[in-house]
């Protein structure tokens, strides 16, 4: 096969977890790369399409409809990872693609037709089967990974409590259960908070509202990332509904102990380590926070056991060049 193994990557955001995907698959194969959205966007995927033998592709939306439908049209391959919005339908906070009857169509389209579902959490799997209205015989559960040998502990821990997730706006801090850890906070006011992914415009809107506790940061670095999940005791992932959270990963890699929801991806994470509450329960997340900090170290250290067990960087490497293999053999 003259195009075998060539590789169409697109994504129309690009994130750190979607970067580790490129850098992967870059590492073996010949990659393009696409990013972003828009006319011009789509028609360079439908220019590059022929010259590839699989297109892979990050979150289902209306792109990955037509990146399956001009793969097939073609006659190469194409692969879809879900991460999370794409199969939710939530309208309690207004989440998910699914609320959109008309994207909704397109998303089905492509979860239905793609030739590899690659899902990063079992969760997930059952909504797009829900959501899509088929067997999903084409879905494979294939966790994202985490580098053990870079997210790693150092030093004496601080007794905070610390919470990373990327918001623009209010609605995106209520996804991220940003509102309910404010909330736990003024009932702990000795306990230091610790919010990273706060944006700018949103930063000068809120902080004048906080809790003297509460000290909220903008978006950082991965080094920057890594001193506070060194520095930090206990890790609180209580959002409305994830993937497999890749930042929970990371912060029990550095052995946090993590409390979180028992909401999509969070218990797939956490499993019997740490603690996990109901989402919107401010009295059992105030609970559940002092307990933690109460804990002692080898709480911590066995979370980054379970992330080392289950979900080093070298099981998705392995299964990403397994499914590009697969199917352009």
């Amino acid at each position: 096969m003259k195009n075998k193994n060539k590789i169409l990557f697109t994504s129309t955001i690009f994130t750190s977890f979607i970067r580790e995907d490129l850098t992967i698959l870059q590492k073996k194969f010949p990659v393009k790369r696409i990013t972003g959205s828009g006319i011009y966007h789509l028609l360079r995927i439908i220019f590059l399409i022929p010259s590839s033998s699989v297109a892979f592709t990050w979150f289902a939306s209306v792109y990955s409809a037509f990146v399956v439908f001009f793969a097939k049209l073609f006659g190469k391959r194409s692969i879809i990872v879900i991460g999370g919005v794409d199969v939710s339908k939530n309208k309690p906070i207004n989440y998910g693609i699914w609320l959109s009857p008309w994207k909704s169509i397109f998303v089905r389209y492509a979860i239905r037709n793609a030739d590899r579902i690659l899902s990063v959490d079992p969760f997930l799997i059952s909504e797009a089967k829900r959501l899509a209205k088929y067997n999903g015989a084409n879905i494979v559960y294939l966790p994202t990974g985490y580098d053990y040998n870079y997210w790693t502990p150092a030093g004496a821990k601080e007794k905070f409590v610390l919470s990373v997730g990327t918001c623009e706006n209010e609605w995106r801090m209520m996804t991220k259960g940003f509102d309910k850890l404010i909330a736990a906070s003024i009932k702990l006011p000795d306990v230091k908070f610790v919010i990273v992914g706060i944006k700018e415009n949103l930063l000068k809107r809120i902080k004048p509202h906080l809790p003297q506790n509460v000290e909220v940061v903008p978006p950082l670095s991965r080094d920057e990332l890594l001193d506070y999940y060194r520095r930090a005791k206990v890790y609180a992932q209580v959002s409305f509904t994830e993937g497999l959270p890749n930042a929970l990963c990371e912060a029990m890699l550095c052995e946090c102990i993590p409390v979180g929801t028992t909401r999509g991806g969070v218990p797939t994470a956490i499993g019997d380590v740490g603690i996990l509450l109901p989402y919107g329960d401010v009295d059992a997340l105030v609970d559940g926070l002092n307990k933690a900090l109460k804990m002692s170290d080898e709480e911590g250290k066995k979370a980054r056991r379970r992330i080392i067990e289950n979900f080093p960087i070298q099981r998705r490497i392995d299964g990403l060049i397994s499914v590009i293999e697969e199917l352009s053999a």
